[in-house]
């Protein structure tokens, strides 16, 4: 007959073998290198050879993602093909939520530009490791998925890196019948707009600073009810105030102090979400562009769900600025019954001068 403790010992090890085959299957699956497949429009030349080189350098920095990731550690770019902009974005993101791809093939559409070429779906899983936020945005165990947007300079050097609100968006862009020029400007539009979402969750005051206009127009709604009496019903209204660009900025400065986290989702582009029309061009000033947002705000003290517009200056193609930003509640009760009429919501015709 075996020894008990012997026995007992052989189950114990077993088990502790196990376990660690476990988790270095796990280990393996997360941190294996991730190769790169993209493609682009049939008549693009690919000089020299550009797109094996940008599938290389997104390759390379997918599989570093990874193994940072399974390791918990930090991000080690140094040795990455990426310039100093790409590298403080990525750091900046990593520092407020980890994330990897969990794919070991990525295909993917590129989109040349005038400046060099974007990537815009990257899949990837988040994980913030902080519970309130885990919490507000419904992250189970096995985290949220969420894509990227990568663009890269004409040399393929990674220029950028982000998360994009929008999954299908540059799409329906090609097929906007528009000039090359205005479909490249809707697309900028969007990178603008995801990094505009982004600086408010990595709490980037500076990027906010540079963005608006000196003399942006800052307008913000609430809602206001009236008491209901014996002559008249209770009413709901929308009571607007305005804001400098000075004043907003101080105002959000302390909305990042105050706040442990700040997560902003853009849910929709436009009044349908979808088409050529959720981009508006003016008609007074071609340089100038309208977008109308669906935004879900979460934070650690605070939360809503409104309707931004934004109004981008394209005069300066390479330095775009918002000269109007409005924010207005969806619903006028808490009850979320009374949606805020369809005409009531800015877009570009009401500042089209």
């Amino acid at each position: 007959m075996n020894n008990p403790v012997e026995y007992t010992m052989k189950k114990i090890l077993i088990g502790v073998c196990t376990l660690l085959l476990a988790v270095c299957t796990v280990t393996t699956l997360r941190a294996e290198s991730v190769t790169v497949h993209l493609h682009t429009d049939a008549s693009f030349s690919n000089p020299g050879g550009i797109m094996q080189r940008l599938e290389t350098n997104l390759g390379a920095l997918l599989t570093e993602i990874n193994n940072a990731s399974t390791a918990g550690r930090d991000l080690s770019l140094t040795g990455l093909n990426m310039n100093d902009y790409a590298r403080n974005s990525l750091r900046e993101l990593w520092q407020h939520v980890h994330f990897f791809c969990d794919d070991a093939e990525v295909f993917d559409r590129c989109w040349p530009m005038q400046q060099g070429y974007m990537v815009r779906q990257i899949p990837l899983i988040m994980d913030t490791q902080d519970a309130d936020y885990n919490a507000s945005r419904g992250v189970g165990a096995g985290g949220l998925y969420q894509e990227a947007v990568v663009e890269f300079d004409q040399q393929g050097r990674i220029s950028d890196f982000r998360f994009t609100f929008d999954t299908h968006r540059a799409e329906s862009m090609e097929r906007c019948g528009a000039s090359v020029t205005d479909m490249e400007r809707r697309m900028q539009i969007l990178s603008y707009c995801d990094r505009f979402r982004t600086a408010y969750c990595t709490k980037d005051l500076a990027y906010l600073q540079q963005v608006f206009s000196d003399d942006a127009l800052i307008i913000t709604g609430k809602v206001v009810t009236a008491r209901a009496s014996e002559m008249r019903p209770g009413s709901a209204t929308i009571k607007y105030t305005q804001q400098t660009k000075k004043q907003y900025l101080a105002n959000l400065a302390n909305a990042f102090k105050r706040n442990k986290f700040i997560d902003v989702k853009f849910t929709e582009v436009g009044a349908s979400g979808e088409g050529c029309g959720s981009i508006s061009q003016s008609v007074a000033n071609p340089n100038y562009y309208g977008v109308r947002l669906r935004q879900e705000w979460r934070s650690s003290t605070y939360s809503d769900d409104g309707y931004v517009f934004l109004l981008w200056d394209f005069t300066d193609e390479a330095h775009p600025v918002i000269h109007v930003r409005t924010w207005q509640p969806e619903y006028l009760d808490a009850g979320k019954t009374q949606h805020i009429k369809e005409d009531d919501i800015f877009d570009l015709s009401k500042f089209d001068l």
